[in-house]
């Protein structure tokens, strides 16, 4: 992603833009509103994230600036104003999303994701999924290793089509939640732990190479084909972070 970053705060701005390009997205920072209009004419943005009290103009008034000058770009507000009224305001003049503070990274990058993917008219450009032999097919909801039908429950198989879809990627607990279950917090304390675990009892039988990893203090990932089995820790019993 290409991000535009409107935040005049600079810790959270800092804690933003690292956050992103340890994901490998491009982001211009604007800690002012009339900056931000500018920036916007000139580049070619995925999603802005705005922060609402700005110094120079409210942040109402740069998405109402950007929507009536034809900038489309999925906005996502970002604010201590965490009223039902604000939200309602805010996605009534044109923003897309709307995430109070303070916030998880993870589920503010899954909610970026999700604004790009739906913007892009987003559609997988193959209906499978390979890792190794692992192979998930998406028309027909089937998994097979080494050629052999591996049956999934529902939550498991939107795991593993999470974890196949960035082989070597990285995915906290949290995140993992967001985009399975739809939570921002895991009520009910160790459900992606769990699910994991049985999912590595799925995929990962004693007779072939285990893919399933669990990397200390981070949260699981789904090991390259080149990756060396040594950097991360694929115990069931070790669990994430956060």
């Amino acid at each position: 992603m290409n991000v535009l970053l409107v935040e005049d705060e600079p810790r959270v701005a800092d804690f933003i833009d690292r956050g992103l390009r340890a994901e490998n997205h491009g982001v211009t920072v604007a800690p002012a509103g009339g900056e931000a209009i500018e920036v916007a004419k000139g580049g070619e943005f995925d999603v802005i994230v705005l922060d609402l009290m700005l110094p120079d103009m409210h942040g109402y008034d740069v998405c109402q600036r950007l929507r009536a000058e034809g900038n489309h770009t999925p906005i996502l507000m970002l604010t201590a104003m965490d009223t039902l009224e604000d939200k309602i305001k805010g996605l009534k003049i044109g923003a897309d999303d709307y995430l109070p503070k303070p916030f998880d990274f993870d589920e503010l990058l899954a909610r970026m994701e999700a604004l790009v993917r739906r913007s892009h008219n987003f559609a997988p450009s193959s209906n499978k999924l390979q890792v190794a032999d692992l192979v998930l097919d998406r028309d027909a909801l089937e998994v097979t290793r080494a050629g052999e039908t591996i049956k999934l429950t529902a939550k498991e198989l939107a795991i593993l089509e999470l974890l196949m879809g960035a082989p070597g990627r990285v995915f906290s607990r949290t995140r993992i939640l967001n985009q399975v279950w739809g939570y921002s917090e895991d009520p009910l304390t160790n459900v992606v732990d769990v699910y994991i675990a049985r999912l590595r009892r799925k995929i990962d039988t004693e007779e072939k190479e285990p893919l399933l990893e669990t990397v200390r203090g981070h949260g699981y990932r789904l090991k390259a084909v080149n990756d060396k089995p040594e950097a991360a820790d694929t115990a069931n019993s070790t669990a994430p972070k956060e």
